[in-house]
């Protein structure tokens, strides 16, 4: 199949994504720019148009996560004169930006795929919260994209306070880098256009009223995002409504998402493991290899936490993401359970029906 590889390449489309498409030779390539219910809007090197899922994929994928999201690449058909394009498969995603679906239910929603960098964007103001920014960071961890955390509305507090938040989260041994920035006085505004780089997907996630869709109309120099207030509480109001991926001036795409409340850990042991790799590392030197750093004797763990190796809060809170991870898997896998033996049972009826004929 032959590729525009220089047109697809600005959308981000790389060597990684070359080595593992595998789509008919009659179809072409397109990301994924917005999803809504079966309808998408794609991007390729002509532009943007609408698309629609083929039954065989809608057939082949049961599971909501396993369609197309914003950031994915997809093989279609467009034949010229018809209203849509037809989505035929997903192409393998790099990386991937996933939560438990908000609510009772035990099943994986897609934020965004084949991303460079999560920025996680929390503001000084009333939002900061390190808890908070430990469960992003493992998700977008977990996921296999960068994070680098964004601290809005410096304008709002003191340099003190703003000095100490970043004091807090560079005593949390975090790697990821750390950026400011204020969106009335555009103070780091510079800075932040300087880290997006031609070519890469960021992804913007945080909680409502963080600034991001005002922070996005600023690097698209223009109002394309609805913005809304804050309460007096400094609650948020939702503005976006949508995921959707936007093509920077300077060639950098980003994704805009709605102010999420909830950010459920469902089977994020990757993450976790490497979120609090230094913990994982003391495991290892447990007496017992099931050790839960619970109780158990001969807990290197647990002798850290205790001499002070580890913090308290940063060790209670690797225990509280852990068992929220390991009990929402259990569940995730008996619902699975539970569909894969309803599916045999149907098929089990339709094949005695056709005997009994």
């Amino acid at each position: 199949m032959t590729i525009q590889h220089s047109e697809l390449a600005a959308l981000g489309w790389t060597q990684w994504f070359e080595q593992r498409v595998d789509c008919d030779t009659s179809h072409t390539i397109a990301r994924v720019a917005a999803v809504d219910r079966d309808r998408l809007l794609l991007l390729d090197g002509t532009g943007s148009f609408r698309a629609k899922l083929a039954g065989g994929l809608l057939h082949r994928h049961r599971f909501p996560h396993d369609l197309p999201c914003v950031g994915d690449w997809v093989c279609l058909e467009r034949q010229p004169g018809d209203d849509f394009a037809i989505v035929h498969s997903v192409v393998e995603r790099r990386t991937a930006l996933r939560r438990k679906s908000a609510g009772n239910a035990v099943e994986y929603q897609m934020i965004a795929a084949n991303l460079d960098t999560v920025m996680i964007v929390q503001s000084c103001h009333f939002d900061f919260n390190l808890k908070r920014l430990e469960r992003y960071l493992v998700m977008v961890m977990d996921g296999g994209a960068d994070p680098c955390v964004l601290l809005t509305k410096t304008d709002l507090v003191d340099p003190d306070v703003l000095a100490d938040q970043l004091s807090e989260i560079e005593a949390m041994g975090l790697m990821p880098p750390v950026l400011t920035l204020s969106n009335v006085t555009q103070d780091g505004l510079s800075a932040l256009k300087g880290f997006l780089a031609p070519g890469k997907t960021y992804c913007f996630v945080g909680s409502s009223g963080v600034g991001k869709s005002t922070l996005i109309n600023h690097l698209i120099d223009r109002d394309a995002l609805e913005t809304g207030g804050v309460s007096a509480t400094g609650e948020g109001r939702h503005t976006t409504v949508r995921r959707e991926l936007i093509r920077l001036g300077g060639g950098a795409l980003v994704v805009d998402t709605p102010g999420m409340r909830e950010f459920g850990i469902l089977d994020a042991g990757n993450g976790i493991e490497s979120r609090y790799a230094e913990i994982t590392e003391l495991a290892s030197r447990c007496r017992y290899r099931d050790c839960t750093h619970s109780g158990e004797p001969g807990c290197a763990v647990r002798e850290a936490v205790d001499s002070g190796e580890i913090g308290r809060a940063h060790f209670e809170n690797y225990l509280k993401l852990r068992q929220e991870s390991e009990f929402n898997q259990m569940t995730h896998a008996e619902r699975r359970k539970k569909d894969r033996d309803f599916g045999r049972f149907i098929k089990s009826v339709k094949k005695d029906l056709k005997t009994d004929r």
